[in-house]
């Protein structure tokens, strides 16, 4: 066999090798692909999708706790005028609060609404672990 078709055979081996790895790859993480919406994405396609998880985000406007101790009503909202009315059992993380931002994973209901099985909360570009903050250090101290 020639030189040049031995380097075109290789060339074609690494490329087949490739496919597959990324084939495979996909394969494996088919199930856990998560799509992200804000409230103002689902108006535009108008309505959620409910037959897959997805991932919403936006900021927490109202947050009302039930009677049971561990379930929570929240309304997450955008820059338009467009809300999403979500609910979660379990417990919360510390800054998940009204005027905060939010991403929940979870799925869409029959009937519109979001039922999260876990809320991630978002903090600003200025948060200071609790430990610096406990110590007297501001903010700017951490930069230097």
């Amino acid at each position: 066999m020639k030189r040049k078709h031995q380097r075109l055979t290789l060339l074609l081996l690494a490329i087949g090798a490739v496919l597959g790895a990324v084939l495979l790859a996909m394969w494996g993480l088919r199930g856990n692909a998560s799509f992200f919406y804000a409230p103002e994405d689902i108006a535009r396609q108008g309505g959620p999708p409910t037959d897959r998880a997805v991932r919403v985000g936006g900021m927490v406007r109202r947050i009302e706790r039930q009677p049971d101790g561990i379930s929570i009503r929240f309304t997450i909202g955008d820059n338009s005028a467009h809300v999403i009315q979500a609910r979660y059992t379990g417990i919360t993380p510390e800054l998940f609060r009204e005027g905060g931002g939010v991403i929940a994973d979870g799925r869409f209901q029959a009937d519109g609404s979001f039922t999260a099985t876990e809320i991630l909360a978002k903090h600003d570009e200025n948060y200071m672990p609790p430990e610096l903050t406990e110590r007297g250090m501001h903010k700017t101290d951490a930069v230097r």
